[in-house]
């Protein structure tokens, strides 16, 4: 029985192959074939994947905003006039509240404190030391050379006044700087835009006529101040 049953499964192992060969069409020689290079109905013709779709790209960044402008600054101011003689440069704050119109002209108010000493005109042991302060506003226009860069001419108009006690100024011949007087001047800078719309770094000097600092004895005077800084603006 074992060895009839084991002659069965060999002749069938070997029949199916026979069998299946037997089943494949053949081509005559000269059979014509056509291959179509075009996908078949329903396919793009683009490898299958099992990624994801990539995301679409990514929409550009918003414009800067336009609106209203608070600028805050810190450096240096000077005297160009006979004031230079009596105090050397000092820190200077400077801060600035405006409205953007358009994007090249904002209407702003501004506030500002130096702090310096009469070192120059006095001795260390009688030198006093007092802060600077003013108020005022003015007109600037923008130029955007760029997206990121631009520059920037201000003309503005104030009052600045030395804090000191009474008659200190006075007996160094600048009565006139112990109150509030008027001031005009000019100022340049150039402003560096963040990829954040709201924010912008920005770097500036200035010019003005600071009247009160002139000195009343001897020769004309013309008391311009100068000062630089660097800061930066938020746009709300």
């Amino acid at each position: 029985m074992r060895t009839s049953a084991a002659a069965l499964a060999l002749a069938a192992f070997l029949l199916v192959p026979a069998m299946a060969r037997a089943q494949e069409p053949v081509l005559a020689p000269d059979a014509h074939i056509d291959i179509s290079t075009a996908p078949p109905e329903g396919k793009t013709g683009e490898t299958d994947t099992t990624l994801p779709t990539p995301p679409p790209e990514a929409p550009p960044p918003r414009p800067h905003k336009k609106g209203l402008v608070l600028e805050a600054t810190a450096g240096s101011l000077g005297f160009i006039g006979q004031f230079r003689h009596v105090a050397p440069p000092g820190f200077w704050m400077h801060m600035q509240l405006g409205y953007e119109v358009w994007n090249w002209l904002m209407v702003f108010g501004e506030g500002e404190m130096a702090f310096t000493d009469t070192g120059i005109a006095e001795d260390e042991s009688h030198a006093m030391a007092f802060p600077i302060y003013g108020f005022g506003g003015g007109l600037r226009a923008t130029i955007h050379p760029t997206e990121r860069f631009a520059f920037f001419l201000q003309g503005e108009g104030g009052a600045l006044s030395a804090y000191v006690p009474h008659d200190s100024l006075t007996i160094l011949g600048f009565r006139n700087a112990e109150s509030l007087s008027g001031s005009v001047g000019g100022r340049l800078g150039l402003e560096w835009y963040h990829l954040d719309r709201h924010i912008a770094l920005t770097a500036q000097g200035g010019v003005r006529d600071a009247m009160g600092f002139a000195k009343l004895i001897g020769a004309s005077d013309l008391p311009l101040m100068w000062d630089a800084s660097a800061g930066f603006r938020y746009t709300f």
